[in-house]
């Protein structure tokens, strides 16, 4: 364990059960909200090349006149 974590976990042992228990309520949520923070960055760093691939097309039909604008109501 790290020395941040063991820090955490002496500061949540210190406090009352029902407060403890309410902190690890809140750091379970922030961590799954971490977790799926990194996931969202891997997927979309692994689409990053594609990405820019597309916007470097669109780029240069706008630039020949090929392309459209967008039509909402056609969607």
């Amino acid at each position: 364990m790290s020395a941040a974590a063991e820090t955490a976990a002496r500061m949540v042992e210190s406090l009352p059960p029902e407060t403890q228990e309410r902190v690890v309520e809140r750091l379970r949520e922030l961590i799954a909200e971490a977790t799926e923070d990194s996931r969202w960055d891997a997927r979309f760093d692994a689409k990053r090349d594609a990405l820019r691939t597309a916007a470097r097309a669109a780029r240069e039909a706008i630039k020949k006149g090929e392309a459209t604008p967008m039509d909402y109501k056609a969607l």
